[in-house]
């Protein structure tokens, strides 16, 4: 199963992935591409580190979204990799009908809560904020509505009395490593 992940920053859960993949844990399931709204993110520059293609595609010009052409380049640039699998980790724009259309079924996207809870944007300082027990992330389908596809799988975290935002965060980080991966060869032994 070829996948293609697409990301905005550092670019951790893509380096989760593809070590995965190094140490043949990722079952069925080949990273073929990596693609980033933005040139100078350092996710790109694990492409060279794993050897896998990396590249910068153009979002057009907002911030919180791609336009029609670049949804087009990114539907274009996704395809000419044969993907059978769109994995976002971390990508920053909200997707909508060319796109979730190109590939309807195949993309997945990693968010830092248990959803439906906490959905948007700083889903860990929400959590924390709210004084919410369990924190966690979620995979989940893609689908029309943001964070609103069907979970695929989750995990928990639990928040502790003496966490901080700082510690919070590192706990689910360390728990997105281990399910993104973990789905991702789920996905591919049913493929």
């Amino acid at each position: 199963m070829k996948i293609v992940i697409i990301g905005s920053g550092t670019g951790s859960n893509a380096e989760a992935i593809l070590e995965c993949w190094k140490q043949g844990n990722l079952g069925k399931a080949v990273p073929v591409a990596i693609f980033s709204d933005k040139p100078e993110a350092r996710i790109l520059t694990l492409g060279a580190k794993y050897g896998v293609k990396a590249a910068y595609v153009d979002p057009g010009r907002f911030k919180t979204k791609l336009d029609d052409e670049a949804e087009a380049r990114y539907v274009d640039a996704i395809r000419a990799e044969g993907a059978d699998l769109v994995v976002l980790a971390g990508f920053m724009r909200v997707l909508h009908e060319t796109f979730l259309n190109a590939f309807e079924g195949r993309i997945i996207n990693l968010h830092p809560s248990l959803l439906p809870a906490f959905p948007g944007l700083h889903s860990i300082e929400q959590a924390f904020n709210y004084g919410a027990k369990y924190s966690g992330c979620t995979v989940h389908w893609v689908t029309a509505g943001l964070d609103m596809g069907p979970i695929i799988d989750q995990s928990a975290v639990r928040i502790e009395a003496n966490d901080t935002l700082d510690t919070l965060e590192s706990k689910v980080h360390a728990a997105e490593h281990s399910l993104l991966p973990a789905v991702i060869a789920k996905l591919a032994e049913r493929s």
